[in-house]
Order: structure tokens, then sequence, then C-alpha cells
């Protein structure tokens, strides 16, 4: 089979390898649809995440759909979750899966993501996709999934007013589950022009940069507060707009490994932090919300890349121009 395996930063190769071996529990999957995710992008840009880095050659992707190649499922169409935790930790006993002290994730240390043809994955975790739900689509089912944990983590009232700081895919997810979850006001705050004509286009009630921000009374408005740009400005612009004794949810991942923010403010104002840490067995309600047109997966794909093309397709999600850069390493059902 043919697989993109990144070796160092922005070293990223296509090369052949022996199909996976399938063993007990797993199921072979011919791998259709992989989206390139801000994780991926620091693992390919910094050659690592966090205090985690690159110690052997890895296949990343995690935000991946697919066709059960053989055996009683074969043909059957599935998302893919991307976590497989040990379900015998105190963690995994409270139901917190995703702070699993043994988790195994695609395309994280010596789990091997989806930038290949095919994977071995654990036929637990592969979610059948209705004929209504694209591979593009399935593949957008995990960060719809980061949303949805985020905004079960804000316990969101209804007719509150919502800020949203970063309108990547993730962040235009949670403006969308804000307006079905009973949002009045959502503000979302973006600096790139298409990001938030795409904010606008799924919900938000205006769409303002940073700078418009500052310059209108926003100040002290949203009952929630969602950063999702992933860097110290957004987080700032985030304690402009919580108001006091409100929620701050941190779902952005930072380059390098530290956060900074005007801790006077936080502390003015009150403010509860909230990490979100991927997500929780999110794949059953994101499949329904998706059914029902309470969120859109299908137009957040902005291009899409050949498996041999790997490079180009981390040099475009890098240069944000788009949306969802998405990598096909075989042929789409549909």
């Amino acid at each position: 089979m043919k697989v993109a395996r990144l070796h160092a930063a922005e070293d990223i190769r296509v090369q052949d390898e022996p199909d996976p071996e399938v063993v007990r529990g797993d199921v072979l999957v011919r791998v259709t649809a992989v989206g390139l995710c801000g994780s991926d992008l620091h693992w390919y840009a910094e050659g690592g995440l966090g205090d985690a880095v690159v110690e052997s050659p890895v296949v990343l992707g995690h935000e991946q759909a697919g066709v059960i190649a053989d055996g009683p499922r074969g043909g059957e169409r599935v998302a893919v979750d991307p976590a497989i935790p040990c379900l015998r930790c105190e963690f995994c006993f409270e139901g917190n899966h995703n702070l699993c002290s043994a988790l195994r994730f695609s395309g994280h240390g010596e789990t091997d993501g989806a930038l290949r043809e095919l994977m071995a994955w654990p036929g637990a975790y592969l979610h059948p996709l209705p004929d209504t739900i694209s591979d593009a689509g399935g593949a957008m089912l995990e960060p719809l999934g980061v949303a949805l944990h985020a905004l079960d983590l804000s316990h969101l009232k209804l007719a509150s007013t919502v800020a949203v700081v970063g309108c990547g895919p993730i962040g235009l997810f949670i403006v969308q589950l804000a307006r079905a979850g009973g949002a009045t006001r959502v503000i979302a705050v973006e600096p790139l022009q298409h990001r938030r004509e795409a904010a606008l286009r799924m919900g938000a009630h205006e769409a303002i940069t940073p700078a418009e921000s500052l310059a209108r009374a926003t100040y002290g408005m949203a009952d929630v507060t969602f950063e999702v740009a992933g860097n110290d400005d957004g987080l700032a612009e985030c304690m402009h707009l919580a108001r006091a004794g409100s929620k701050l949810l941190m779902v952005g991942i930072p380059e390098g490994d530290a956060t900074a923010f005007p801790a006077s403010v936080a502390r003015r104002k009150g403010l509860s932090f909230v990490v979100v840490r991927r997500m929780k067995e999110m794949y059953p309600r994101a499949i329904r919300l998706v059914q029902r047109g309470l969120a859109d997966v299908e137009t957040m794909v902005s291009a899409t890349y050949a498996l041999d093309d790997a490079a180009d397709a981390f040099a475009a999600a890098i240069a944000r121009t788009g949306l969802k850069v998405l990598v096909t390493p075989t042929e789409p059902v549909r």
C-alpha cells in the first residue's frame, strides 16, 4: 500500500509499505478521506505537538473515513473514531475516555494514522455512514465531535450570547452548534475575511475582526466564550468579550507549549477556564446532527489532494486560504 509518513518537520515522504496486519478485533479499512487538522499542521511544521515530538517516522491523520475492505461488513462506508481507550484505567471507568491514561490515538506516537491507503482498526470504533453523508463529510465528523464536546462542557443556556474566537473548521462547527443549542446571539471573531464570510453563512449573527471587536461595544458581552484560535492574541480577545463570572473554553492548540493571557482581566472578571481535550463518544450524536440539518459537514472542505500530493496539501492547509483541506488516499465511494 501507499503511505505518507512524516520523518521530521516538513519532511513527509510518500512510499510503498506492506499492508497492515489485521489482528483479532481489527477490521481492514480502505481509507477514502482524511482531513488535515490544526494538530496535524503542528506536527508537520514543528515536528511535534506540545511536549510530544516525532521520535520515529509516523503516519499522520485522525479525521478519517473509509470503506471496510472485507469480512462480514465488507463494503460498508464508515467514519473512523481515531481514539482507542484502554477501558481499564480510572478515567475510562469514570466515562472520560478522552482522558484515558493509555489512549492510543490515530497519527500520534506509535499509532499510525490515516494518510495511507489501508488501515487496520478495531471494528467497535467504525461508525456506519448513512447514504446522506459523503466520505468527505464522514471525515468531518471528528472535528464536529470536538466542537460538540466543547459545547457540552460549556453548559450553554438558552438565549445566551456566545463568542467564537477563531473560525477554522472547529470554530465554524461551534458557531453552528451554538445556534442549534439556543444561543440568540453568536459573535464570530476572525481576522481572515473568507472565514468571517463562512461564519455568517453558518449562522453567526455577526462576524468581525479583532480590531472591530475592540472598537465596538463588545466588552463583557459573551455569556460563553470559545477560544479556537490557538494563540495568545485570540485568548486576549476572549478576555475582552467574556462577561464577568462567565466560562471561557480553550479549544485551540498553541504553537510551542505555553499560553499567556492578561491575568488582571481574568481575575477582575472572575472567569472560569475549561480546557477542551479532544472528545468523548460523539459519533452517533454528530451523525444525527448532520442528518437533521443542524450541522453542515459537506461544505467545510475547500480543497482536496491525492495522497501523492500530501506535502502540497499540508502547505495549502498552513496557508489557511480556505477552510478544510482533505486528502483522498483511495477513491471515495461518493
